[in-house]
């Protein structure tokens, strides 16, 4: 009714975001899922600064600002298809924290000890906030 885009959509682009970075750094999802684990979300933040409105396409950026064993850190900006991402501001920018768990026991592991590949490729690609540490 309003023309723009409900804002609860936005968490959904930012787990599709999430998606495509692991496959990109090579290192998909699915790999963790077959070595019997799950990264789920422990903390969600998003901040709407300008809506998208239907039919506009939206491009997010996103990037590993914080890994550590217990839990790696996500952001997104989401940008509108089009726009200069090197000198407009994101539409919408938002933070998700994730654990990784056994798929059997739901309890928390180790990332570095479980899947220390994947640990070592975000250590490589890790982008972290001015005036955060890893």
């Amino acid at each position: 009714m309003m023309g723009v885009v409900y804002h609860a959509n936005y968490l959904l682009y930012f787990e599709d975001a999430r998606t495509a970075f692991l496959e990109a750094i090579g290192y998909p999802y699915a790999r963790i899922e077959e070595a019997g684990f799950m990264s789920p979300v422990t903390h969600m933040e998003c901040d709407y600064r300008e809506p998208l409105r239907y039919g506009e396409g939206a491009v997010v950026r996103t990037r590993v600002v914080s890994s550590r064993p217990t839990k790696t850190v996500y952001a997104y900006e989401v940008f509108r298809e089009g726009q200069d991402r090197n000198v407009e501001r994101p539409c919408c920018t938002g933070r998700s924290t994730h654990c990784l768990v056994d798929a059997a026991t739901f309890k928390p592991v180790s990332l570095k000890r479980c899947l220390p590949d994947l640990y070592g490729r975000y250590a490589e690609v890790l982008e972290p906030d001015e005036g955060e540490g890893r």
